[in-house]
C-alpha cells in the first residue's frame, strides 16, 4: 500500500515545487544557486520516502521514523499545496486585466501558514491535550439502583505510539481514576501491532482503578493484521501475551462473554465482544454468544470496538447502549467536520435510535504513523446513566 500512495506523495511534492519556483521563485531571486535552495526540503523528503520504501519494515523504529516522515511531509508540502491552488486563481485577472495584486496568491500564504501551525500544534501539542466529555444517557430499562451509575470510557491507547513517554500517559490515567466513576472499560487497541508495546506502560496502566473494576474488549490492532508474521502461531502468541498483560493489569477481559454488575437486588449485563471487523478485517465478535445468559437482564451495556457493529447487528438486539473507539475522528475535527465522517455514519459522540444508543469515544492514543491530533482531542469519557 505504502508503495501506491508513494506515487501521489511524489506527484504532491513536485508538481508545487515546479510551479512555485518557476512563477515567483525565478523571477525574483537572481542568484542561480541561491533559487536551487528553493527545492532541498523536497530532495530531503524524497530521500526519507525512498528509505521508507526500502529498508522500513515495521517495528518501533520503522514506524517512528515513518511518523516523522509524515509530519515533515504534511507541514511542509500541504501549505505550498493549499498556495499553489490560490495562486492559480489570480491567474486569469493577471494576465487578461494585468492587475498587480493578487488577493489569491495572499490568501495562500495565510491559509498555508495556517495549516502548516494546525499540523505542529497536533504534533507538539494537541495529541496530549486530554478532554474529559460528560455524557447523560436516559433509559426506561435501568434498574432503579443503577440510576447515577458512571462509567467512565477509555480507547484506543495504542502504547507503541508513545515511545516511552510515560508522563503523558500517566496524566491520562490519573485523569481517568480522578473521575471517580463507578467502573471504567476500555473499548479496544490497546497496541498497534505486538504485545511488547505494552511493557513501559503496564505499571502506569495497573493504576487504573474502580470499585466495580476495569473491564476490556480487543480492537483491531490487537489481533495484530497489519505486521507480517514468521507464522500463524507466531500472531496467535502475541494475542495470547496481549490477554496475558490485561489480566497482569488487573483489567477483565470480556472476549465473547458477559458480566453482571449488581446493586442491592438490581443488576444490569456488561457485555464484551471481539472486534467485528467491519467491511474490510476479519470478525471476530460473536454476540449471541457473548449475551448467552444475560436474556433476563433488563437493562445491556455492550463493548464493541468498531462503531459500525452497532447497524449491522446490535439494533436487532435488546442492547440498550454500546461504547465504540476506532475511528479516532481520524484524529483530525473542526466541530463536527471531520474526513473520518467520509467512512463511517457514527464517528463521534452519542447517537441514538429511540430509546437505544451509542457512544463513540475518539480515542485516547493515535496510530503511530500520524502523530498528531487536532480538533479530536484524546478524549476520557464518563458516561452516567439516569432511569426515564
Amino acid at each position: 500500500m505504502i508503495e501506491k500512495l508513494a506515487i501521489y506523495f511524489i506527484f504532491l511534492l513536485v508538481i508545487p515545487d515546479i510551479y512555485i519556483y518557476k512563477l515567483y521563485i525565478k523571477r525574483h531571486i537572481a542568484n542561480r544557486r541561491t533559487r536551487l535552495l528553493w527545492f532541498v526540503p523536497s530532495v530531503i523528503l524524497m530521500l526519507g520516502l525512498l528509505w521508507i520504501l526500502l529498508f522500513s519494515r515495521g517495528g518501533h523504529g520503522g514506524q517512528s521514523f515513518i511518523g516523522i516522515f509524515t509530519i515533515t511531509y504534511l507541514a511542509i508540502v500541504l501549505p505550498k499545496v493549499i498556495f499553489s491552488i490560490c495562486s492559480l486563481l489570480d491567474l486569469p485577472t493577471r494576465y487578461t486585466l494585468k492587475l498587480q495584486s493578487h488577493p489569491f496568491a495572499w490568501l495562500g500564504v495565510v491559509a498555508g501558514t495556517a495549516t502548516m501551525l494546525v499540523i505542529l500544534y497536533g504534533t507538539f501539542w494537541g495529541r496530549k491535550q486530554f478532554e474529559v466529555k460528560q455524557i447523560v444517557f436516559t433509559s426506561p430499562d435501568l434498574p432503579a439502583a443503577f440510576d447515577g451509575y458512571r462509567v467512565a470510557q477509555v480507547s484506543d491507547i495504542h502504547t507503541g505510539s508513545w515511545h516511552d513517554n510515560r508522563e503523558a500517559l500517566r496524566e491520562a490515567v490519573d485523569l481517568v481514576n480522578a473521575q471517580r466513576a463507578d467502573i471504567i472499560v476500555f473499548t479496544g487497541d490497546l497496541v498497534n501491532n505486538e504485545a511488547t508495546e505494552i511493557d513501559p506502560f503496564e505499571d502506569i496502566l495497573s493504576r487504573l482503578q474502580a470499585p466495580d473494576g476495569v473491564y476490556s474488549v480487543l480492537g483491531n490492532h490487537d489481533y495484530s493484521p497489519y505486521r507480517h508474521w514468521a507464522s500463524k502461531k507466531a500472531r496467535e502468541k502475541n494475542l495470547q501475551d496481549i490477554k496475558e498483560r490485561q489480566a497482569a493489569m488487573g483489567w477483565y477481559l470480556l472476549d465473547n462473554k458477559h458480566v453482571m454488575l449488581h446493586r442491592g437486588t438490581d443488576s444490569i449485563a456488561l457485555i464484551g465482544v471481539g472486534d467485528d471487523g467491519g467491511r474490510t478485517l476479519d470478525r471476530y465478535s460473536d454476540l449471541p454468544l457473548a449475551m448467552r445468559g444475560s436474556e433476563q437482564t433488563a437493562f445491556k451495556l455492550l463493548l464493541s470496538h468498531t462503531p459500525t457493529h452497532w447497524r449491522r447487528e446490535v439494533l436487532d438486539t435488546d442492547i440498550d447502549l454500546t461504547l465504540s473507539g476506532h475511528t479516532h475522528a481520524m484524529q483530525f475535527a473542526l466541530g463536527r467536520l471531520s474526513p473520518s465522517s467520509l467512512m463511517y455514519p457514527e464517528w463521534s459522540g452519542l447517537y441514538m435510535e429511540g430509546s437505544r444508543g451509542l457512544y463513540v469515544n475518539v480515542g485516547l492514543g493515535f496510530i503511530g504513523l500520524m502523530p498528531l491530533r487536532f480538533g479530536a482531542w484524546p478524549e476520557i469519557t464518563v458516561i452516567t446513566l439516569k432511569k426515564m
